[in-house]
């Protein structure tokens, strides 16, 4: 049986602004020709089907209309389970309809194993299938402690307490999986997965994750990785697109799996080209050489990070004929070194604020002239932007 792992859609996600229905779109064909090419028989969506619990209409449409093809009309079993940016109800509403093409929507947490009978291969699937668990999903209170390490220890053994009791429903005549959509501690994360957890809370040791089940299909993480000291094969398939600058220059994948009942899994990954990949540039020999760039064409089908060594400041005539040039410039910011060398100097109890230095900074790059109050204010805006982003990524 050949069995495709996928999570992480993020239908709906925009980019500061900017749709990345398109791309999405684009994603979703390519997943349907591996689909056919790779003889898939069953696909496995481990959560985050959309990006919000009230995704855009054209999202949803486009959901239905994939998985329809992904089922291939009901021949090729497609299960889908809610992850922490799903609305497991309305994920689950479709339910009636979808069953008739093969499809499986699983909302809520529930103990219930999923049989699946393969008619391709003449065999039947085990799926131990744990959409997002967390209290509220499984209407349970895990501990009365508030203090985090007695709700993470409480938390922990719930989910292995839930995995020990579906696996009772493996067999060996059977090929049993097991999928959920939780934060296994140690996996590498990025700054486009918003956390599911309360403080370190809502998470599952590596050990945890259930023996019994021959592969462990894992969503939440958008960097396609193994999950290691896992006492089976664990893995996030990780998103499809990049939906940070994080994440510029991860290579973007599904795993397929070859399975056979009572037998290891032969794992492998088919890598993704679609969707317009994210790219920081830092420009540090100044404008000139973001124009050559851009004369060059470069990653001319991109979404940019721009940082952009400068000693005068940008006009906003000049941001904006930037992006005249390329519309995929989602950050322009202006790196001032002379104002780089006062923020160094300054001392640990100095109250300078950053507006004044920028003040003092402009009239010694200009004679004495005083920056106009628009341009003081986009200064601002762009060092609490970058600000923001060195937080989320640490």
């Amino acid at each position: 049986m050949r069995i495709l792992h996928t999570a992480d859609w993020h239908l709906g996600r925009s980019l500061e602004g900017r749709s990345r229905l398109e791309e999405q779109a684009q994603f979703l064909d390519e997943l349907v020709k591996i689909v056919e090419e790779e003889r898939i028989d069953v696909v496995l969506m481990a959560g985050d089907a959309f990006d919000t619990v009230n995704p855009p209409a054209a999202a949803e449409s486009l959901f239905y209309e994939s998985i329809a093809r992904l089922s291939n009309g009901g021949k090729r079993p497609v299960s889908i389970i809610a992850g922490n940016h799903d609305n497991p109800d309305r994920l689950s509403a479709a339910s009636p309809l979808a069953q008739r093409h093969g499809i499986q929507l699983l909302g809520l947490p529930t103990m219930d194993v999923q049989t699946i009978y393969v008619p391709t291969t003449n065999e039947t699937l085990k799926l131990a299938a744990l959409p997002y668990p967390s209290e509220s999903r499984l209407a349970e209170v895990l501990s009365d402690s508030y203090e985090e390490l007695m709700l993470r220890d409480k938390y922990d053994q719930r989910i292995q307490g839930i995995f020990e009791e579906m696996s009772k429903a493996f067999s060996p005549e059977t090929i049993n999986i097991a999928m959920s959509h939780i934060y296994v501690t140690g996996g590498s994360s990025t700054d486009s997965e918003r956390p599911i957890e309360v403080g370190g809370a809502y998470t599952v040791a590596a050990t945890s994750l259930p023996e019994a089940a021959q592969y462990v299909a894992l969503g939440h993480l958008h960097r396609p990785q193994m999950v290691s000291r896992a006492k089976t094969q664990a893995r996030y398939s990780g998103s499809p697109l990049a939906y940070s600058f994080s994440e510029a220059g991860y290579a973007k994948s599904v795993t397929i799996l070859n399975a056979k009942p009572n037998q290891p899994i032969e794992m492998s990954e088919v890598f993704l080209s679609s969707g317009k990949p994210l790219v920081r540039w830092k420009a540090k020999e100044g404008l000139a050489q973001v124009y050559t760039w851009l004369d060059e064409g470069k990653d001319a089908n991109a979404w940019i990070d721009l940082e952009i060594h400068v000693t005068n400041a940008l006009s906003i005539e000049e941001i904006h004929r930037l992006r005249k040039h390329h519309s995929g410039f989602i950050h322009i910011r202006p790196v001032f070194e002379e104002l780089e060398k006062e923020k160094a100097e300054r001392t640990v109890n100095s109250n300078t604020p950053i507006d004044e230095l920028f003040v003092r900074f402009y009239e010694k790059q200009t004679g004495g002239a005083k920056p106009e109050a628009e341009l003081t204010k986009l200064f601002l805006e762009l060092i609490t932007d970058e600000a923001d982003e060195d937080g989320d990524e640490a």
